[in-house]
């Protein structure tokens, strides 16, 4: 087997050689082959990460590359491929689901013109790699439209809910991402974008390189961000602001991070991830501002706890309703 394979899903190789691999494993059906068998077992290593049992996953994987390199059965591979999907699902059910390269392609082959919508139900992440090599994390209840193939003049992408975006660079393709009345356009950068509906906002924050920021239809009239910059569109209006707090772009690795945040903005926040509806009965609750982290793998519990350390305040759960109520 290649051995940038097992780099790839190791996370040893650099950028290009990612992109490299990915294009041989485009016109290789072997390598392609290796490359989604190999991927179905990195998802059993994942599930080790997932259940804090790291070592009992990545032993599983180096057995897999050990049986891989030495030859086995046609009939034990068959086990292990059953195996494998199982494993699978059992990720995809615990708050990550992986869209990698091997998917993407699966749908170029059908249709290479053809529109996909990918959305990640409340409690879910996804991330996946886009067929010019541009990464994508989608967070909760979060949705993006995409084409199997970039065959224009530009990339072109709609977002809704909020996504981190790591551009492949193509000075001649220009990268668009669009959002209700906004675009954000890129040649590769990375950028993060919050756009839930009932938000009633946009916010573009940059990390690196640049991103123009614009109504649609009205680049001439639009903000140029730089690093650690965020723009904020709301009411026809763009407010340029400093990034406040890097953490918060944590949530692609499970991790919701807050400073000085309001509860009503953090209760927003703990129903995308937990999928449930949390009503206040006592507004005065709003009142105090929080400054922490929690994971997304931690239960409602675990995090109303933390919060109650900062000012008390009475949960009653409705699990019929699916409703948490917050008094004091």
């Amino acid at each position: 087997m290649d051995e940038r394979i097992y780099k790839y899903f190791y996370e040893e190789l650099s950028r290009e050689e990612r992109l490299s691999l990915l294009r041989d494993v485009e016109v290789d059906e072997a390598l392609r082959k290796d490359f989604a068998e190999l991927q179905n077992m990195h998802a059993l290593m994942n599930l080790g990460h997932q259940l804090e049992n790291k070592v009992i996953g990545k032993q599983k994987y180096n057995q897999f590359i050990s049986r891989k390199q030495h030859g086995v059965s046609q009939k034990r591979w068959l086990r292990w491929g059953n195996y494998a999907a199982l494993i699978i699902m059992l990720v995809v059910s615990s708050s990550l689901l992986t869209y990698q390269y091997m998917q993407i392609k699966m749908q170029q082959e059908l249709s290479p013109d053809s529109m996909n919508t990918l959305y990640t139900p409340a409690g879910q992440r996804a991330q996946l790699v886009l067929q010019d090599g541009t990464e994508v994390w989608l967070n909760a209840k979060s949705k993006l439209i995409y084409p199997s193939q970039f065959t224009g003049k530009e990339r072109k992408v709609v977002v809704e809910g909020e996504a981190f975006f790591n551009v492949a660079k193509d000075y001649e393709k220009p990268f668009i991402v669009s959002s209700q009345d906004v675009d954000m356009k890129v040649l590769g950068t990375q950028f993060n974008v919050y756009c839930y509906p009932e938000a009633g906002y946009i916010q573009t924050s940059l990390l690196e390189g640049s991103v123009r920021v614009f109504f649609q239809d009205k680049e001439s009239e639009g903000i140029t961000l730089k690093p650690d910059q965020q723009v904020t569109v709301t009411g026809g209006k763009m407010v340029v602001e400093p990034i406040s707090l890097n953490d918060h772009f944590l949530w692609r690795e499970g991790i919701y991070a807050f400073e000085n945040e309001p509860l009503i903005n953090i209760l927003k926040k703990m129903e995308l991830y937990y999928d449930v509806k949390i009503m206040v009965k006592d507004t005065s609750l709003f009142n105090d501002t929080y400054t922490g982290k929690f994971r997304q793998r931690d239960s409602l519990d675990d995090v109303f706890r933390v919060l109650q350390q900062i000012r008390k305040f009475k949960v009653e759960k409705d699990k019929d309703k699916n409703i948490v109520t917050l008094s004091k």
